[in-house]
């Protein structure tokens, strides 16, 4: 689809003045294969309704310990049920012993506030002091 613009005389080679834009097209069909497969893997499957909060997002650690409150007041350490009596030894073996690791809690927002708190005060009784509390992020000030 090139337009020859002046006459060619002889052994004269044209340049062709378009971009192949195949390779380009293959490189981000496989990058959008690569991430489609690789986003769910980083999430946690734990289904929970999270109030939405409007603090700047800090950088995620490379392998989080989530612990969920869920609507029906059941416990998750990571993708796992476990009861409040067993949370403590749950949490031993997802961190491996390193109690300076923060542990995320996740809690519904219809959970009741004394609740969430009830939690962190077992985690702080079971040697867990560094506790990061998890939202959704949200536009604008509530």
């Amino acid at each position: 689809m090139g337009v020859q613009l002046q006459q060619s005389t002889g052994d004269d080679l044209q340049q062709v003045h378009e971009i192949n834009v195949t390779p380009f097209i293959d490189v981000i069909l496989v990058l959008l294969i690569i991430f489609m497969i690789a986003a769910p893997l980083a999430t946690v499957d734990v289904p929970v309704d999270l109030p939405a909060s409007t603090v700047k997002r800090q950088p995620r650690p490379d392998k989080p310990v989530f612990v969920t409150l869920k609507a029906d007041h059941s416990l998750a350490v990571g993708e796992t049920p476990v009861s409040r009596t067993t949370l403590a030894a749950s949490l031993h073996r997802a961190v491996t012993g390193d109690h300076n690791k923060r542990i995320f809690v996740r809690a519904d927002k219809t959970i009741p506030y004394g609740d969430v708190m009830a939690l962190m005060n077992e985690l702080r009784s079971a040697g867990f002091l560094k506790i990061a509390l998890v939202g959704l992020e949200s536009g604008a000030a509530q």
